[in-house]
């Protein structure tokens, strides 16, 4: 059949008497006589799509994220929905996966994926490495992480941790035994640990810390508890940097040293 309408074409059983054409919405009936037919005006505006079709349309878009190689460094972006991915660079095998501990495990994880130790995990693994994580239960191992690392534990880490930011809650109250190499750290809750950051240490209200902070800044807020030595600035920083020359004072020495005259030695 064909619309009287809009001139769509469709497939109608042979005895409909009315019909609604799939193009354009209108009822007409088959054994009707046609008009003119009318063509499509193309400077109309177009129809408005459902909102339930955008939002299929938005849940079925995959997003791609940047994973970085465990080899060679190398960046390039893959699917969400990934689970594993090869480099480009030197195909080394790069894991996606994500990491839900709830109960005693000792394998080496290396992923680009999040780690979820729950308060029934116990995570002994002599290295683990991933994008980010959140520690609830044991933590026995090393442990190091691209992004976040976020903990909310009462207990005792034998084991290096690191991550870019880090935060510990505030009903936490750990101790470690180990360096903890972090670029910021945020406390809220209790923690006793020699700390390197090479950007800020944050105390909240309410926070403690106990230990050997060396960082780019530190701020403290008002209830707050910090003891420790503290060393702002970079580690390895020595007096001389620290403290550099005055070059006024060397300009003025030297205009009065008369032209011919040994010139003095600077101090080395």
């Amino acid at each position: 059949m064909e619309c009287p309408h809009c001139g769509f074409k469709q497939m109608e059983y042979v005895a409909a008497k009315t019909t609604i054409c799939r193009q354009c919405g209108r009822s007409f009936s088959p054994s009707a006589p046609k008009p003119g037919l009318k063509l499509k005006d193309t400077s109309a505006a177009p129809e408005e799509v459902p909102l339930h079709r955008k939002l299929e349309a938005i849940w079925g878009r995959h997003r791609n994220r940047l994973v970085s190689c465990f080899e060679c460094k190398r960046k390039h972006e893959v699917s969400d929905q990934a689970t594993s991915t090869n480099c480009p660079g030197c195909s080394a095998h790069i894991d996606l996966r994500d990491y839900k501990i709830t109960t005693s495990f000792s394998r080496t994880i290396r992923t680009r994926g999040d780690v979820h130790l729950t308060t029934k995990g116990d995570l002994s693994s002599t290295s683990v490495i991933c994008h980010s994580a959140v520690i609830e239960g044991k933590l026995r191992g090393n442990l190091e992480c691209e992004d976040s690392m976020t903990i909310n534990l009462v207990g005792k880490i034998p084991g290096r941790i690191g991550a870019q930011q880090m935060v510990v809650e505030r009903k936490s109250d750990i101790q470690c035994f180990r360096r903890v190499r972090v670029t910021n750290i945020d406390i809220k809750g209790r923690m006793s640990a020699e700390i390197i950051a090479t950007g800020s240490v944050t105390i909240r209200k309410g926070g403690s810390l106990e230990g050997n902070v060396t960082a780019k800044s530190i701020a403290i807020e008002r209830g707050g508890v910090f003891s420790g030595q503290l060393v702002i600035g970079q580690a390895n920083l020595t007096q001389g940097e620290l403290l550099p020359e005055p070059k006024a004072a060397e300009k003025k020495s030297e205009a009065k040293v008369p032209i011919g005259a040994a010139q003095p030695l600077h101090a080395t």
